[in-house]
Protein backbone atom coordinates (compact mmCIF):
# COMPACT_ATOMS: atom_id res chain seq x y z
CA UNK A 1 0.00 0.00 0.00
CA UNK A 2 0.98 3.27 -1.11
CA UNK A 3 0.19 6.24 0.67
CA UNK A 4 1.26 10.27 0.29
CA UNK A 5 -0.81 12.94 1.96
CA UNK A 6 -1.70 14.25 -1.20
CA UNK A 7 -3.01 11.18 -3.04
CA UNK A 8 -3.55 7.94 -1.55
CA UNK A 9 -3.68 4.88 -3.14
CA UNK A 10 -5.14 1.98 -1.83
CA UNK A 11 -5.86 -0.12 -5.09
CA UNK A 12 -4.61 -3.32 -3.77
CA UNK A 13 -6.50 -3.10 -0.52
CA UNK A 14 -9.93 -4.58 -1.11
CA UNK A 15 -13.14 -3.47 0.77
CA UNK A 16 -13.33 -7.11 2.59
CA UNK A 17 -9.81 -6.13 3.83
CA UNK A 18 -9.98 -2.86 5.15
CA UNK A 19 -13.74 -4.43 6.66
CA UNK A 20 -11.66 -6.67 8.63
CA UNK A 21 -9.35 -4.45 10.05
CA UNK A 22 -11.55 -1.92 11.39
CA UNK A 23 -14.03 -4.84 13.14
CA UNK A 24 -10.19 -6.31 14.29
CA UNK A 25 -9.07 -3.02 15.89
CA UNK A 26 -11.83 -1.85 17.38
CA UNK A 27 -11.91 -3.36 20.90
CA UNK A 28 -8.07 -2.92 21.10
CA UNK A 29 -8.74 0.37 20.55
CA UNK A 30 -11.63 0.91 22.38
CA UNK A 31 -9.95 0.05 25.57
CA UNK A 32 -7.26 2.65 25.14
CA UNK A 33 -9.39 5.32 24.65
CA UNK A 34 -13.32 6.09 22.65
CA UNK A 35 -13.62 4.45 19.07
CA UNK A 36 -16.50 5.48 16.98
CA UNK A 37 -17.08 6.69 13.27
CA UNK A 38 -19.59 5.33 10.19
CA UNK A 39 -19.85 3.44 7.48
CA UNK A 40 -22.06 5.40 4.39
CA UNK A 41 -23.90 3.43 1.48
CA UNK A 42 -24.51 5.71 -1.36
CA UNK A 43 -26.48 5.10 -4.50
CA UNK A 44 -26.78 7.86 -6.83
CA UNK A 45 -29.13 7.72 -10.00
CA UNK A 46 -28.31 10.57 -13.04
CA UNK A 47 -31.50 11.46 -14.81
CA UNK A 48 -29.91 12.79 -18.22
CA UNK A 49 -27.24 10.95 -20.46
CA UNK A 50 -23.60 12.00 -19.81
CA UNK A 51 -21.66 14.13 -21.98
CA UNK A 52 -18.87 11.51 -22.20
CA UNK A 53 -20.80 8.67 -22.08
CA UNK A 54 -20.40 7.91 -18.24
CA UNK A 55 -22.94 5.86 -16.41
CA UNK A 56 -26.26 7.08 -15.19
CA UNK A 57 -25.88 5.11 -11.77
CA UNK A 58 -23.17 4.56 -9.63
CA UNK A 59 -22.37 3.15 -6.04
CA UNK A 60 -20.09 3.85 -3.50
CA UNK A 61 -18.83 2.61 0.37
CA UNK A 62 -17.26 5.47 2.63
CA UNK A 63 -15.32 4.54 6.10
CA UNK A 64 -14.92 7.09 8.37
CA UNK A 65 -13.64 5.79 11.90
CA UNK A 66 -12.34 7.66 14.94
CA UNK A 67 -10.51 7.45 17.60
CA UNK A 68 -9.98 9.73 20.50
CA UNK A 69 -7.69 9.14 23.56
CA UNK A 70 -6.99 12.43 26.35
CA UNK A 71 -3.89 11.17 28.36
CA UNK A 72 -4.11 10.08 31.99
CA UNK A 73 -3.20 13.24 34.25
CA UNK A 74 -2.11 15.24 31.48
CA UNK A 75 -3.58 18.32 29.37
CA UNK A 76 -2.80 16.49 26.03
CA UNK A 77 -5.87 14.61 23.91
CA UNK A 78 -5.18 12.77 20.20
CA UNK A 79 -7.69 12.38 17.70
CA UNK A 80 -7.61 10.42 14.82
CA UNK A 81 -9.90 10.22 11.47
CA UNK A 82 -9.22 8.83 8.79
CA UNK A 83 -11.34 8.15 5.30
CA UNK A 84 -11.97 6.10 2.96
CA UNK A 85 -14.56 5.69 -0.01
CA UNK A 86 -14.43 3.12 -2.96
CA UNK A 87 -16.51 4.40 -6.01
CA UNK A 88 -17.73 1.70 -9.03
CA UNK A 89 -17.58 4.08 -11.52
CA UNK A 90 -14.92 6.99 -10.77
CA UNK A 91 -11.54 6.10 -10.27
CA UNK A 92 -10.57 9.08 -8.66
CA UNK A 93 -13.59 9.40 -6.30
CA UNK A 94 -11.86 6.09 -4.98
CA UNK A 95 -9.78 8.25 -2.22
CA UNK A 96 -9.09 8.20 0.89
CA UNK A 97 -7.54 10.84 3.45
CA UNK A 98 -6.88 11.38 6.66
CA UNK A 99 -9.47 14.23 7.93
CA UNK A 100 -7.54 14.70 11.38
CA UNK A 101 -4.43 13.29 12.77
CA UNK A 102 -4.49 15.77 15.56
CA UNK A 103 -2.33 16.31 18.94
CA UNK A 104 -3.99 19.06 21.36
CA UNK A 105 -2.64 20.58 24.46
CA UNK A 106 -4.85 22.57 26.23
CA UNK A 107 -3.47 24.77 29.11
CA UNK A 108 -5.22 27.29 31.59
CA UNK A 109 -4.77 30.24 28.64
CA UNK A 110 -3.49 29.25 25.40
CA UNK A 111 -4.23 26.20 23.21
CA UNK A 112 -2.25 24.20 21.13
CA UNK A 113 -3.02 22.08 18.16
CA UNK A 114 -0.08 19.82 16.21
CA UNK A 115 -1.08 17.63 13.17
CA UNK A 116 -3.70 17.13 10.32
CA UNK A 117 -6.78 18.94 10.97
CA UNK A 118 -9.97 20.55 9.93
CA UNK A 119 -10.91 23.97 10.47
CA UNK A 120 -14.50 26.03 9.32
CA UNK A 121 -14.90 29.34 9.54
CA UNK A 122 -18.22 31.18 8.25
CA UNK A 123 -21.84 31.69 8.77
CA UNK A 124 -23.61 31.92 5.65
CA UNK A 125 -25.47 28.66 4.42
CA UNK A 126 -25.19 29.15 0.10
CA UNK A 127 -21.41 30.07 0.07
CA UNK A 128 -18.73 29.81 2.61
CA UNK A 129 -16.27 32.96 1.19
CA UNK A 130 -13.79 33.36 4.11
CA UNK A 131 -13.37 29.59 4.86
CA UNK A 132 -9.62 29.51 3.66
CA UNK A 133 -7.94 27.12 5.65
CA UNK A 134 -8.91 23.26 4.12
CA UNK A 135 -8.89 22.02 0.65
CA UNK A 136 -12.27 21.16 -0.56
CA UNK A 137 -12.89 17.40 -1.36
CA UNK A 138 -14.26 18.76 -4.51
CA UNK A 139 -14.67 14.60 -5.87
CA UNK A 140 -16.83 13.75 -3.08
CA UNK A 141 -19.43 16.34 -3.31
CA UNK A 142 -19.12 19.80 -5.22
CA UNK A 143 -21.08 21.70 -2.45
CA UNK A 144 -17.82 22.73 -0.95
CA UNK A 145 -18.52 21.23 2.39
CA UNK A 146 -16.08 17.90 2.39
CA UNK A 147 -13.00 19.25 3.07
CA UNK A 148 -8.85 17.34 3.00
CA UNK A 149 -7.19 17.13 6.28
CA UNK A 150 -4.86 20.06 6.58
CA UNK A 151 -0.97 19.76 7.85
CA UNK A 152 -1.15 22.82 10.58
CA UNK A 153 0.13 24.45 13.80
CA UNK A 154 -2.50 26.26 15.89
CA UNK A 155 -2.18 28.41 18.48
CA UNK A 156 -5.11 30.06 20.32
CA UNK A 157 -6.64 31.71 23.64
CA UNK A 158 -9.43 33.13 24.57
CA UNK A 159 -9.95 36.34 26.61
CA UNK A 160 -12.53 38.43 27.84
CA UNK A 161 -11.87 40.57 24.45
CA UNK A 162 -12.16 37.89 22.02
CA UNK A 163 -11.03 34.51 20.72
CA UNK A 164 -7.20 34.47 18.81
CA UNK A 165 -6.23 31.98 16.61
CA UNK A 166 -2.73 31.86 14.44
CA UNK A 167 -2.47 29.52 12.44
CA UNK A 168 0.93 27.62 10.40
CA UNK A 169 0.13 26.00 7.42
CA UNK A 170 3.57 24.02 6.06
CA UNK A 171 1.72 21.87 3.57
CA UNK A 172 -0.18 22.55 0.77
CA UNK A 173 -3.28 19.81 -0.45
CA UNK A 174 -4.83 19.87 -4.27
CA UNK A 175 -7.86 19.79 -4.72
CA UNK A 176 -10.00 16.86 -5.57
CA UNK A 177 -11.34 16.54 -9.07
CA UNK A 178 -14.03 14.15 -10.48
CA UNK A 179 -12.31 11.48 -13.42
CA UNK A 180 -13.10 10.80 -16.92
CA UNK A 181 -15.67 8.33 -15.69
CA UNK A 182 -17.36 10.18 -13.33
CA UNK A 183 -19.89 12.77 -13.24
CA UNK A 184 -20.13 16.54 -12.09
CA UNK A 185 -16.70 16.85 -14.18
CA UNK A 186 -15.57 19.37 -16.15
CA UNK A 187 -15.73 19.24 -20.08
CA UNK A 188 -11.70 18.48 -20.73
CA UNK A 189 -9.58 16.15 -18.52
CA UNK A 190 -7.66 17.88 -15.53
CA UNK A 191 -4.01 16.91 -14.97
CA UNK A 192 -4.05 16.45 -11.17
CA UNK A 193 -0.24 15.08 -11.44
CA UNK A 194 1.36 18.31 -12.59
CA UNK A 195 -0.17 21.38 -10.87
CA UNK A 196 1.51 25.15 -11.24
CA UNK A 197 2.04 26.72 -8.43
CA UNK A 198 3.25 30.81 -8.10
CA UNK A 199 5.82 29.85 -5.40
CA UNK A 200 8.66 28.76 -6.04
CA UNK A 201 8.33 26.20 -2.93
CA UNK A 202 5.05 25.34 -4.58
CA UNK A 203 2.93 22.59 -1.88
CA UNK A 204 5.70 23.65 0.59
CA UNK A 205 5.40 27.20 0.74
CA UNK A 206 4.77 28.37 3.91
CA UNK A 207 1.67 29.55 4.84
CA UNK A 208 -0.14 31.35 7.72
CA UNK A 209 -3.46 32.96 8.89
CA UNK A 210 -4.47 34.79 12.04
CA UNK A 211 -8.59 35.19 13.13
CA UNK A 212 -10.00 36.98 16.17
CA UNK A 213 -13.32 36.55 16.70
CA UNK A 214 -16.07 37.94 19.38
CA UNK A 215 -19.86 37.79 20.74
CA UNK A 216 -20.98 41.26 21.31
CA UNK A 217 -24.51 41.14 22.53
CA UNK A 218 -26.70 39.73 19.89
CA UNK A 219 -23.91 39.69 17.63
CA UNK A 220 -21.11 37.07 16.81
CA UNK A 221 -18.09 38.96 14.45
CA UNK A 222 -14.99 37.08 12.90
CA UNK A 223 -11.79 38.93 11.71
CA UNK A 224 -9.43 37.22 9.53
CA UNK A 225 -6.13 36.95 7.24
CA UNK A 226 -4.86 34.50 5.40
CA UNK A 227 -1.82 34.55 3.11
CA UNK A 228 -0.36 31.56 1.34
CA UNK A 229 -1.91 29.22 -1.23
CA UNK A 230 -5.34 30.07 -2.76
CA UNK A 231 -7.08 26.71 -2.14
CA UNK A 232 -9.26 27.79 -5.39
CA UNK A 233 -7.40 26.93 -8.52
CA UNK A 234 -7.45 28.71 -11.88
CA UNK A 235 -6.54 26.38 -14.35
CA UNK A 236 -3.82 26.46 -17.69
CA UNK A 237 -5.40 24.87 -20.97
CA UNK A 238 -1.88 22.30 -21.85
CA UNK A 239 -1.95 21.44 -25.70
CA UNK A 240 0.65 19.72 -25.99
CA UNK A 241 -1.03 16.55 -27.36
CA UNK A 242 -3.56 18.41 -29.44
CA UNK A 243 -5.94 14.99 -29.73
CA UNK A 244 -6.38 15.21 -25.96
CA UNK A 245 -6.12 18.42 -24.36
CA UNK A 246 -5.79 18.85 -20.86
CA UNK A 247 -6.46 21.46 -17.54
CA UNK A 248 -3.51 22.04 -15.51
CA UNK A 249 -4.73 23.63 -12.32
CA UNK A 250 -2.41 26.90 -11.26
CA UNK A 251 -2.57 27.53 -7.61
CA UNK A 252 -2.31 31.48 -7.03
CA UNK A 253 -0.33 33.01 -3.99
CA UNK A 254 -2.97 35.55 -2.29
CA UNK A 255 -3.50 37.90 0.50
CA UNK A 256 -6.75 37.48 2.14
CA UNK A 257 -8.76 39.74 4.73
CA UNK A 258 -12.35 38.78 5.71
CA UNK A 259 -14.97 39.79 7.96
CA UNK A 260 -17.67 37.32 9.06
CA UNK A 261 -20.86 38.66 10.61
CA UNK A 262 -24.14 37.28 12.99
CA UNK A 263 -26.88 38.62 14.39
CA UNK A 264 -29.36 36.53 16.48
CA UNK A 265 -32.26 38.72 17.04
CA UNK A 266 -35.26 37.27 17.95
CA UNK A 267 -36.53 34.53 15.21
CA UNK A 268 -34.28 36.37 12.90
CA UNK A 269 -30.79 35.39 11.88
CA UNK A 270 -28.51 38.02 9.90
CA UNK A 271 -25.62 36.82 7.64
CA UNK A 272 -22.75 38.28 6.15
CA UNK A 273 -19.39 36.80 5.04
CA UNK A 274 -16.72 39.25 2.99
CA UNK A 275 -13.75 38.98 1.60
CA UNK A 276 -10.93 40.70 -0.28
CA UNK A 277 -8.38 39.14 -1.76
CA UNK A 278 -4.99 39.95 -4.00
CA UNK A 279 -2.63 37.40 -5.89
CA UNK A 280 -5.87 36.30 -8.80
CA UNK A 281 -4.30 38.99 -11.78
CA UNK A 282 -3.21 42.59 -11.18
CA UNK A 283 -5.93 44.17 -9.21
CA UNK A 284 -7.64 43.08 -5.99
CA UNK A 285 -11.33 41.90 -5.63
CA UNK A 286 -13.81 41.91 -3.27
CA UNK A 287 -16.81 39.30 -2.92
CA UNK A 288 -19.56 39.45 -0.67
CA UNK A 289 -22.80 36.77 0.32
CA UNK A 290 -25.14 38.28 3.14
CA UNK A 291 -28.57 37.64 4.02
CA UNK A 292 -31.14 36.19 6.58
CA UNK A 293 -32.98 33.21 7.96
CA UNK A 294 -36.23 34.00 9.77
CA UNK A 295 -37.69 31.01 11.93
CA UNK A 296 -41.65 29.95 12.68
CA UNK A 297 -41.00 27.98 15.24
CA UNK A 298 -43.47 25.31 16.75
CA UNK A 299 -45.94 25.99 14.02
CA UNK A 300 -49.66 25.27 15.30
CA UNK A 301 -48.12 23.87 18.28
CA UNK A 302 -46.94 21.07 16.42
CA UNK A 303 -43.47 20.79 17.16
CA UNK A 304 -42.41 21.72 13.63
CA UNK A 305 -39.96 24.55 12.60
CA UNK A 306 -39.69 26.23 9.32
CA UNK A 307 -36.56 28.62 8.41
CA UNK A 308 -37.22 30.50 5.57
CA UNK A 309 -33.70 31.74 3.98
CA UNK A 310 -32.72 34.39 1.61
CA UNK A 311 -29.18 35.00 0.63
CA UNK A 312 -27.56 37.70 -2.41
CA UNK A 313 -24.27 36.38 -3.65
CA UNK A 314 -22.10 38.97 -5.27
CA UNK A 315 -18.26 39.06 -7.00
CA UNK A 316 -16.32 42.08 -8.50
CA UNK A 317 -14.44 40.18 -10.93
CA UNK A 318 -15.51 39.89 -14.38
CA UNK A 319 -14.29 36.46 -14.60
CA UNK A 320 -13.39 33.43 -12.01
CA UNK A 321 -11.54 30.21 -12.56
CA UNK A 322 -11.82 28.47 -15.17
CA UNK A 323 -12.74 31.47 -17.60
CA UNK A 324 -16.36 31.56 -16.28
CA UNK A 325 -18.62 35.07 -15.90
CA UNK A 326 -19.66 36.19 -12.52
CA UNK A 327 -22.68 36.73 -11.95
CA UNK A 328 -24.88 38.00 -8.52
CA UNK A 329 -26.58 35.55 -7.51
CA UNK A 330 -30.21 35.26 -4.96
CA UNK A 331 -30.62 32.08 -3.53
CA UNK A 332 -33.55 30.91 -1.66
CA UNK A 333 -34.58 28.14 0.35
CA UNK A 334 -36.55 26.61 3.20
CA UNK A 335 -35.44 24.61 6.45
CA UNK A 336 -37.89 22.39 7.80
CA UNK A 337 -37.16 20.17 11.38
CA UNK A 338 -39.85 17.87 12.69
CA UNK A 339 -38.13 17.68 15.87
CA UNK A 340 -39.59 13.95 16.49
CA UNK A 341 -37.66 11.20 18.34
CA UNK A 342 -36.04 10.49 14.28
CA UNK A 343 -34.79 13.82 13.96
CA UNK A 344 -36.09 14.37 10.81
CA UNK A 345 -34.78 17.20 9.07
CA UNK A 346 -35.12 18.47 5.79
CA UNK A 347 -33.29 21.46 3.22
CA UNK A 348 -34.32 22.95 0.19
CA UNK A 349 -32.84 25.31 -1.80
CA UNK A 350 -33.03 27.57 -4.88
CA UNK A 351 -30.13 29.86 -6.48
CA UNK A 352 -31.07 32.22 -9.63
CA UNK A 353 -28.62 34.41 -11.89
CA UNK A 354 -29.01 37.55 -13.14
CA UNK A 355 -28.21 35.40 -16.31
CA UNK A 356 -31.39 33.46 -15.64
CA UNK A 357 -29.28 29.79 -14.68
CA UNK A 358 -30.89 27.82 -12.07
CA UNK A 359 -29.57 25.45 -9.29
CA UNK A 360 -32.28 23.40 -6.94
CA UNK A 361 -30.84 21.56 -4.26
CA UNK A 362 -32.59 19.37 -1.85
CA UNK A 363 -31.49 17.46 0.86
CA UNK A 364 -33.10 15.04 3.71
CA UNK A 365 -32.30 12.79 6.27
CA UNK A 366 -33.89 11.26 9.33
CA UNK A 367 -32.55 8.59 11.82
CA UNK A 368 -33.79 4.86 11.85
CA UNK A 369 -33.21 3.57 15.04
CA UNK A 370 -30.46 4.20 17.86
CA UNK A 371 -27.55 3.94 15.17
CA UNK A 372 -28.66 4.22 11.65
CA UNK A 373 -29.67 6.87 9.38
CA UNK A 374 -31.20 7.79 5.86
CA UNK A 375 -29.92 10.55 3.99
CA UNK A 376 -32.05 11.84 0.53
CA UNK A 377 -29.86 14.33 -1.88
CA UNK A 378 -31.32 15.79 -4.93
CA UNK A 379 -29.80 18.19 -7.44
CA UNK A 380 -31.44 20.00 -10.58
CA UNK A 381 -29.48 22.32 -13.14
CA UNK A 382 -31.28 24.27 -15.75
CA UNK A 383 -31.91 27.52 -17.91
CA UNK A 384 -28.21 27.41 -19.39
CA UNK A 385 -27.28 29.01 -22.94
CA UNK A 386 -25.57 25.75 -25.16
CA UNK A 387 -23.96 28.76 -27.50
CA UNK A 388 -22.37 30.58 -24.14
CA UNK A 389 -20.48 27.95 -22.14
CA UNK A 390 -18.58 29.67 -19.89
CA UNK A 391 -21.43 31.75 -18.68
CA UNK A 392 -22.00 29.73 -15.63
CA UNK A 393 -19.46 27.61 -13.40
CA UNK A 394 -22.73 25.04 -13.38
CA UNK A 395 -22.89 24.73 -17.02
CA UNK A 396 -20.60 21.95 -17.27
CA UNK A 397 -22.76 20.12 -14.78
CA UNK A 398 -25.95 21.01 -17.00
CA UNK A 399 -26.65 17.55 -17.82
CA UNK A 400 -25.54 15.83 -14.39
CA UNK A 401 -29.18 16.05 -12.48
CA UNK A 402 -29.16 13.39 -10.09
CA UNK A 403 -31.15 11.96 -6.63
CA UNK A 404 -28.67 10.34 -4.62
CA UNK A 405 -29.94 7.93 -1.17
CA UNK A 406 -26.90 7.33 1.41
CA UNK A 407 -27.92 4.91 4.51
CA UNK A 408 -25.14 5.50 7.37
CA UNK A 409 -24.15 3.18 10.39
CA UNK A 410 -22.90 4.76 13.46
CA UNK A 411 -20.73 3.09 15.68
Amino acid sequence: MVCKVTNFSLTKVTLVTLTAIIISTTSLLSSAGEFSGQVQFESRVFTQEGDFGQSDNNFSIAFEPEYYHQFEDSNWSFDFKPFYRWDSEDEERTHADIREFMFTYAGDIWELKAGIGKVFWGVAESQHLVDVINQTDFVENIDGEDKLGQPMLRLSTEQDWGLLEVYLLPYFRERTFAGEDGRLRFPLSIDVHNPIYDSNDEERNLDAAIRWSQSIGDWEIGLAHFSGTSREPQFVLDTSNPLNPTLIPLYQTIDQTSLDLQATIDAWLWKLEAISRSGFGNDRYWAAVGGFEYSFYDIKESGIDLGVILEYQTDSREFIAGGFETQDSIVSGFRLALNDEQSTEALFGFSYSEEGQKFFNLEASRRIGNSWKVILEARYFTGFDDNNPTESIFYPFRNDDYIGISLEKYF
